[in-house]
């Protein structure tokens, strides 16, 4: 059989419960199935709404797989009767639920893997808050924290995002017809969760996350089309920094150009050309401007480029600007008429990208430094050759009619070959001198146009004339060339520099080194390859990646297994120096990143071996006594040798009882705390008022109950909570305050509640913890002492916050005003 290729998946998004989006998933399989799709249902979750049920007729519906979980019946997705099936597509609702424990999977969306990796589309649809990324955001405009959630990638992969928008007005108008919510929900969903505050944020975050999406694939479009021109889709501003001091002026100039456009980008770029000429800046002004950039909310690059306009373009398209914002030229009036500058020929080249140029304190002032014209590029070559073959002819047309003689010309052919050295190099310059040579000879050295030379002295001019020609066009050359290595070694270390910052910055993850180092050589894709059974690509970035080192223009070798492959163009020796650098500190991120993997692996082992440690203890200390006392009392009453009274007998059993009533607590607690460190403790929320837990709570505690008293106010609110798991969460905390309340001082129990929370506290007049200790006392096992005052405080409060947490609230300690340990238990309210 042949391999099947993965299916496609849809997804689509909503920005709140009830705009709609199993409706329109719905929708779309009928007028997929009337195209003649094989469509069918895997799971729908109507959630009652009777319009939504309805679109379910005429659809094939897969039987649901069910599973019981703490006496109650729950049905899933059963993946193998949909890939049984294998439709073209399967509908599967909602992306981000968690499944029952016990299921194949931990998460729907891993379900959805199986049934793509099957060959079969899927349709499902997903809420912004389940998000992962989004999930805190969510929670603090909501103040609802959001326990399912999908990892944002997982999205990200589908195929197409659709998302089903619905104005904050017309939901709220729908929840109040009863199209979303049992009616009896309605009035307290409206004052909650589905406030227009609420709802117009939670729109714009699925607007802005969807807009993200739809921008990646617009990139990876315009790359896969090899698309160089401008789509202004969405404004993006560059800006050029040369590390001059008018660069904090360039930048902010250009943050405000950004701030008028909505979710615009901001960009600033620092041109290294490959002679190293990049400015007359100081770097410790680049290292600022970074700052000031990142700190604007922008992003800072580094390219290389021989042509600092072309550069400058070149990026600017790659990243689909739609501004570039420079700076005013700070050359002198001469040098802008012998040559137009880097913003005159960025924007006659500009094309579709609007060139913002900014003027500047240092306009006009000069560079301080003059440029190094020594290293010679492409254009000086050509004009330098130019100059060569076409200024000795000029030079003799120009002096014949003057009739000079032979010992005034030589001077100036002598001066035209220096100035072609200058220009051009030593090659050209020869060229001159010979061209000269032969120029001096026919036309002004008697006899006339023959090669004869008739005098010595003439022979020792024009010889001496070549000679001199020959040494200063090789001096000249030595300089340009010693020039051009110092200035690379220059560009280098600004590189390496760069590179040592993104390192100690704590920016050392792959995938941003990998895009540093393709932005700073100018690649089209940087691949970091691992050599096991063959080739595999550990990371990449950009465009088409290399699969094997064969299929790249510049490989490094890192090491036997390692290789950095990058497409896009070829790189000479000192080029490939730097690009060293870059490929061994990629080799340390990768290192890097797998020891934090490994040490993430091993910590919950360390944990594991910590809690069988620290239960051995409990075991030998906290289970001890409670036996010891209850079978001494047993043994007492068993015994034949002593006759018990009444009171004597009830004095026994009442021990017996006590410390059994301890033992069955301490191993109900032991066996909690072994499920919530497995992750294997089930966990029921639902509307709980506390009234109807707290006396059973009081009445578990047995003959401590007469400690408590309960001062609950006359209403309080239902509180969202699992009723076994908050019954033993009170019955620890009260026992522990009663084990260290004064004789005749009560533990209070009184509640309140603040916006979307409600507190319950447990109030006590014992001696109290030290600050420093609130929080070392919460971790299990663990006490503050063996036999004194704190005895014990640490497995019932450990278990209590586990449990608490597990059902979505907060445990923390606070001193009682006048002494005393006051723990309060955060719950949400019910809606």
């Amino acid at each position: 059989m042949g391999s099947t290729s993965r299916g496609r998946l849809r997804v689509h998004l909503g920005a709140a419960p009830g705009v709609g989006k199993t409706y329109d998933m719905l929708s779309e399989a009928h007028r997929a199935r009337e195209r003649g799709k094989d469509v069918v249902v895997g799971f729908v979750e109507t959630h009652g709404r009777a319009r939504t049920a309805r679109l379910l007729d005429g659809l094939e519906v897969l039987p649901r797989r069910t599973m019981t979980y703490r006496g109650a019946t729950f049905t899933e997705l059963d993946v193998d009767a949909v890939i049984a099936r294998a439709p073209t597509v399967a509908l599967i609702d909602e992306l981000a639920h968690t499944n029952v424990p016990g299921s194949r999977n931990v998460k729907r969306w891993q379900d959805i893997d199986e049934v793509l990796d099957a060959g079969i589309d899927v349709v499902s649809t997903l809420n912004i808050q389940h998000l992962e990324s989004l999930n805190d955001v969510v929670e603090q405009i909501t103040g609802v924290s959001q326990r399912e959630t999908v990892p944002d990638e997982v999205v990200r992969r589908a195929d197409q995002i659709e998302l089903v928008d619905m104005s904050p007005e017309a939901l709220r108008r729908r929840m109040a017809h009863g199209n979303v919510y049992p009616p009896d929900r309605v009035d307290a969903a409206l004052a909650n969760y589905f406030r227009v505050g609420n709802l117009t944020a939670l729109r714009e975050l699925a607007l802005i996350w969807l807009a993200d999406k739809v921008d990646e694939q617009l990139d990876q479009y315009r790359a896969d089309h090899a698309i160089a021109g401008t789509w202004e889709a969405r404004e993006r501003v560059v800006v050029a920094l040369t590390g001059g001091p008018e660069g904090d002026t360039l930048i902010r100039r250009a943050a405000r150009i950004a701030a008028r456009s909505k979710g615009a980008d901001l960009l600033a770029v620092h041109v290294t050309s490959a002679d190293g000429l990049t400015s007359a800046g100081d770097p410790a002004n680049l290292v600022h401007q970074r700052a000031l950039v990142e700190a604007l909310g922008g992003s800072y690059h580094q390219v290389v480029g021989d042509d600092i306009p072309h550069a400058l373009l070149e990026f600017a398209r790659g990243v689909n600007a739609t501004q570039l914002v420079l700076g005013a030229s700070r050359r002198g009036r001469l040098a802008q008429i012998l040559a137009r500058g880097v913003g005159v020929t960025t924007t006659a080249l500009s094309g579709s990208i609007d060139v913002h140029m900014v003027t500047h304190e240092a306009t006009r002032t000069g560079r301080g430094r003059a440029r190094s014209s020594a290293a010679l590029t492409r254009r000086r070559r050509l004009s330098g050759w130019g100059l060569a073959l076409l200024g000795p002819p000029l030079l003799t047309t120009g002096l014949q009619p003057l009739g000079l003689s032979l010992p005034s010309e030589i001077p100036l052919f002598l001066l035209l070959v220096v100035g072609v050295a200058l220009v051009g190099g030593m090659w050209p310059a020869l060229t001159a001198a010979v061209l000269g040579f032969g120029l001096l000879n026919w036309f002004f050295t008697p006899p006339l146009h023959t090669l004869t030379i008739a005098e010595p002295q003439n022979v020792l001019a024009l010889t001496t004339f070549v000679l001199v020609a020959v040494m200063v066009s090789t001096v000249v050359d030595l300089a340009a060339r010693r020039s051009r290595e110092a200035a690379r070694s220059r560009a280098d270390a600004e590189v390496l520099s760069t590179l040592a910052g993104h390192v100690l910055r704590g920016e050392a993850a792959l995938p941003s080194l990998l895009a540093r180092t393709r932005e700073t050589f100018g690649f089209s894709s940087v691949t970091l390859l691992e050599r096991t059974d063959g080739w595999h690509i550990v990371a990449t970035s950009g465009g088409m990646p290399c699969t094997s080192p064969g299929t790249a223009d510049t490989d490094v070798m890192i090491d036997e297994r390692l290789v950095l492959a990058a497409r896009g163009r070829l790189l000479d020796a000192s080029d490939r120096r730097v690009l060293e650098a870059f490929a061994a500190e990629t080799a340390v991120a990768l290192r890097e990143q797998r020891l934090r993997e490994a040490a993430e692996q091993a910590e919950p082992l360390a944990e594991a071996d910590r809690m069988r440690t620290a239960l051995l203890a409990a075991v030998s200390h906290d289970l001890r006594t409670p036996l010891a006392s209850a079978k001494a009392a047993v043994e007492s009453l068993r015994s034949t040798d002593v006759t018990w009274s009444d009171e004597d007998r009830g004095e026994l059993l009442a021990t017996a009882d006590e410390s059994l009533i301890k033992l069955d607590r301490l191993v109900a607690n032991l066996l909690d705390m072994s499920r919530l460190q497995a992750g294997v403790l089930g966990v029921n929320l639902e509307p709980v008022a506390i009234e109807d837990v707290l006396p059973h709570a009081i009445d578990d505690l047995g003959p401590l109950s007469d400690q408590i008293r309960s001062d609950l106010p006359p209403i309080v609110p239902e509180i969202m909570a699992d009723p076994a798991l908050l019954e033993r969460v009170l019955v620890n905390l009260m026992s522990n305050a009663v084990r260290y309340s004064p004789d005749g001082e009560p533990v209070l129990v009184n509640a309140s509640w603040h916006g979307s929370n409600v507190e319950i506290r447990i109030i006590d007049r014992g001696p109290g913890i030290p600050p420093e200790a609130h929080e070392r006392v919460f971790m299990p096992f663990q006490r503050l002492g063996d036999r004194d005052s704190h005895t014990g405080v640490g497995l019932g409060l450990a278990l209590s916050r586990g449990l608490t947490e597990a059902m979505g609230g907060t445990l923390v300690l606070e001193d009682t005003p006048g002494g005393g340990l006051t723990m309060t238990v955060s719950l949400r309210r019910h809606p």
